[in-house]
């Protein structure tokens, strides 16, 4: 059998061992791949180089946050797949259509990153309220001026922070919100029983009333046909004027160009996340020269502890697919031939 893993170059920072999650290191892979006769190839390129071994691969390893995109014509070229894993949380580079139509497995690895990007949202939160990027820059600058730093710095406490998506993470995240005294909104396709809402300090509103009354909106929500640009340009001008978001989910959650004009005429005080769309961003994006921004690569989920997880998790599935185990079912996203995990089948009618 032949396993492909398309993942980020680790270049000089792959001699640290813990990186497992780069082209060198392969996620530790190596060892159980080739130590049963099967062939790895590691791959960094995501378009040609996969393009010319798909058409005998078994099973394709991807990440979310160096994404090959698994399109239905890419799984077209590959009649021996049976197997594609996601290193990380987040399929939504895999057409999961095409991918239950010829009966191919997709699977991530659930809960390997929630810790890692509740924290990172946190931090990106404090990031925008507090003001933090331009401070720092005006120390790099050799600046030194109090008055423009402080005119756009507030304190979190006494707001009013939305959460869009309540699973792992959008809950997480609301647990390390709680110290902070705010107001804590959560919207979701699936309500929470009360006493989940009641443990972690939080109230449900539907999203376009959750929307205007918020001053921090924080998504994490997973990437469907339902989210996909779910935050358009009525949606962003719909938001509080002066208020914040934050998307550490997936960038097409977002609307590109409207978030431009919404960051633009200073509706929106400033956006925060690390997700973008495509991947890796272009140096044209034009995210990437908004005003009052702290955008981030896609780092948030791949802490070294994180990539630990999922590689752990990685390991656990393709050893299961060479013995003929059933795979874990919390990883399973498609399996025989449909769309079985709760945070995508409702997008998917079947």
């Amino acid at each position: 059998m032949k396993v492909v893993a398309v993942l980020y170059p680790g270049g000089p920072s792959a001699s640290n061992p813990d990186l497992l999650g780069c082209a060198e290191n392969a996620l530790g892979l190596r060892p159980l791949v080739e130590g049963k006769g099967h062939e790895l190839v590691v791959l960094t390129n995501k378009e040609e180089q996969l393009d010319a071994q798909l058409p005998t691969t078994d099973v394709l390893v991807t990440t979310p946050f160096w994404p090959a995109y698994v399109t239905k014509e890419r799984i077209e070229r590959a009649p021996k797949l049976k197997l594609v894993i996601t290193a990380g949380v987040g399929s939504d580079h895999v057409d999961l259509a095409a991918a239950a139509a010829h009966n191919i497995t997709v699977a991530e690895i659930t809960g390997s990153n929630v810790v890692s990007v509740a924290e990172h949202t946190i931090m990106e939160i404090l990031s925008l309220v507090r003001n933090y990027i331009p401070a720092y820059k005006q120390v790099i600058d050799g600046r030194w001026d109090i008055a423009e730093a402080a005119a756009r710095s507030h304190d979190l406490e006494g707001k009013t922070v939305g959460i869009v998506g309540s699973g792992r993470i959008g809950q997480r995240v609301a647990v390390r919100l709680r110290p902070f005294d705010v107001r804590v909104l959560y919207y979701d396709f699936r309500r929470l029983t009360t006493v989940e809402e009641e443990v972690l300090g939080i109230r449900y509103a539907v999203l376009d009333q959750l929307v205007p009354q918020c001053d921090v909106i924080t998504i994490h929500c997973p990437l469907t046909p339902d989210t996909d640009g779910l935050f358009n340009r009525d949606r962003l001008f719909a938001m509080k004027k002066g208020s914040y978001l934050v998307n550490t989910a997936r960038g097409r959650i977002v609307e590109t160009k409207a978030l431009v004009e919404a960051m633009e005429s200073g509706h929106l005080a400033g956006y925060s996340g690390d997700v973008w769309y495509p991947q890796p961003a272009p140096p044209d994006h034009p995210w990437r020269r908004m005003p009052n921004h702290a955008l981030t690569i896609h780092v948030s989920g791949t802490s070294l502890e994180a990539q630990k997880r999922y590689s752990d998790g990685t390991k656990d599935c393709v050893g299961r697919f060479f013995a003929g185990r059933p795979l874990e079912r919390d990883y399973l996203i498609v399996d025989g031939g449909r769309v079985v995990s709760p945070s995508y089948s409702a997008a998917f009618k079947q």
